[in-house]
């Protein structure tokens, strides 16, 4: 299937419920695996992004004093549009991305399934209560914090910013979003849908643009932030903020991600999992495993070998291929490109590249899995490569393994592949992480479960589930309805 594509400047920013040109500067998003030009647009100005706040500003008031049934039938509504578009956001979300097209109809699937997931997770979370006592009744009950910033990723356009977007607006926040200026096209379509829900103006606003774009908006008179992206990032906005403690900060940053392998009984379903740990989304999920850890033994080496042949054998190349691919571009050729030296550094630190990453087609982001013995290596970078490139250690016994995985300042997943039930409660007490499996992908999680990690991962505001938690705050009301003295009066006053 295919649909229409704009490639000619036309109206990109969504001010206060209208689509505008804007007067920024011109950019482009692009098709990862073939370089073409797939959108065109300009940046939001300063000026356009105050335009921006003042409309959700405007709008937080009458929002937030709906019933939560009428916010929460608007986000069915926007929900039920995009289920009626599926197949056109899914393309939309292949073509900028560069995933294959099966990996991004999950995507969608995932964005539909948020609606329900959310309003539960904010009905149970954010629960009010009433407590009588005597003459006074005590009421706990929650407020949005006002208007929110949401600054989407490239890696799941759709779904990592409305995971932020829907129990945000649930809980009576208005929003103004930038999207990554990687994926502008699907921002602008999920946009689209809001609008179609019949969404009051002002209540979610979309303004396109690089990081300087993000600055600015930052600068406004906001609420909230909830980011998705790199350390580096999210530290800078952490630095932004250090002056305003106010503002509540939601940020999600990535992860140097362990998968410890022991001896299994079931050689091709470890294999499996440790492809989908390290490889899904051309390694660009920030919960895929960076490093393997393999036991050092004759099964370690029949495994690795194992797993190094699986990875010389899958498919990789644009979504529109047949048969399907299984793994896509990363997302843009500079990305690519950055990511080979990455793999340089690691050999000239003292790795031993076992299948060496390779770009396959000039000016994309297309590349051939990496693999990288590691073990030898002393104090090696702690640092999260955004690419297919898995570092190998070999361990001798169970608690090096375990030193291993924790030697990193972040801690968002880890995984353990074991048939032992006994290894996997002594690796669950001693991992550092905030996402934690046995037998099963790093990169799987589940909506209706928190997500999020500490350390460098991190800042303890986990989403999916748990997002209704940094989308309002409590307030603790003790009320009585006719003012009374009390019996007795405290010592020391007369009336």
């Amino acid at each position: 299937m295919a649909i229409n594509v704009q490639k000619n400047k036309s109206n990109h920013h969504y001010l206060d419920g209208q689509w505008m040109m804007g007067r920024g500067e011109d950019f482009t998003a692009v098709n990862p695996a073939d370089g073409q030009i797939v959108w065109q647009g300009r940046q939001a100005t300063p000026a356009e992004i105050t335009i921006a706040c003042h409309a959700a500003h405007c709008a937080l008031i009458p929002w937030s004093r709906l019933d939560f049934s009428l916010r929460a039938k608007y986000v069915q509504n926007f929900g039920q549009q995009v289920e009626a578009k599926r197949l056109q956001l899914a393309y939309l979300i292949a073509l900028e991305s560069g995933k294959p097209l099966w990996e991004a109809e999950t995507e969608v699937s995932s964005v539909i399934a948020k609606v329900s997931l959310s309003i539960q997770a904010c009905q149970q979370r954010n629960a009010t209560q009433e407590t009588a006592a005597a003459e006074v009744t005590s009421h706990l009950r929650y407020k949005p914090h006002g208007v929110v910033a949401v600054l989407g990723p490239f890696n799941f356009p759709a779904h990592l910013s409305n995971g932020h977007i829907v129990p945000a607006l649930l809980a009576g926040n208005t929003i103004v979003y930038k999207p990554s200026e990687l994926t502008p096209g699907v921002a602008e379509f999920i946009t689209q849908c809001w609008h179609d829900s019949g969404l009051p103006a002002g209540v979610i606003n979309c303004v396109q643009g690089d990081a300087s774009c993000a600055k600015a908006l930052l600068k406004e008179d906001i609420q909230g932030v909830y980011f998705t992206g790199s350390y580096q990032t999210g530290l800078q906005i952490n630095q932004q903020f250090s002056n305003r403690p106010e503002i509540i900060l939601a940020l999600e940053m990535g992860g140097n991600n362990p998968l410890i392998v022991e001896k299994v009984a079931n050689v091709d379903a470890a294999v499996y999992n440790t492809l989908l740990s390290t490889l899904l989304t051309a390694g660009q999920r920030c919960t895929c495993a960076r490093r393997v850890l393999i036991e050092d033994s004759s099964w370690g080496d029949q495994f690795l070998a194992r797993f190094i042949s699986l990875c010389k054998k899958i498919r990789i190349g644009a979504f529109t291929n047949e048969p399907a691919p299984f793994m896509g571009p990363v997302i843009r050729h500079t990305h690519a490109l950055a990511h080979l030296t990455a793999q340089q550094q690691l050999q000239q630190a003292g790795g031993e590249s076992l299948l060496t990453m390779s770009l396959l087609a000039e000016n994309t982001g297309l590349l051939s899995p990496g693999i990288i013995d590691m073990s030898t290596v002393a104090n090696p970078a702690d640092e999260e490569i955004f690419a297919p490139l898995v570092q190998i250690y070999r361990y001798r016994d169970f608690e090096q393994a375990l030193k291993l995985a924790n030697q990193t300042r972040y801690g968002l997943a880890a995984g353990l592949l074991s048939d032992s039930q006994a290894r996997y409660q002594q690796f669950y007490q001693t991992i550092r992480a905030g996402l934690i499996n046995w037998n099963r992908p790093t990169t799987g999680a589940a909506s209706h479960l928190p997500f999020g990690g500490i350390g460098r991962s991190g800042n303890h505001r986990p989403s999916a589930y748990f997002a209704a938690d940094y989308c309002a705050y409590p307030i603790a009301s003790m009320e009585q309805p006719q003012l009374n003295l009390p019996q007795q009066l405290l010592p020391g006053i007369e009336l």
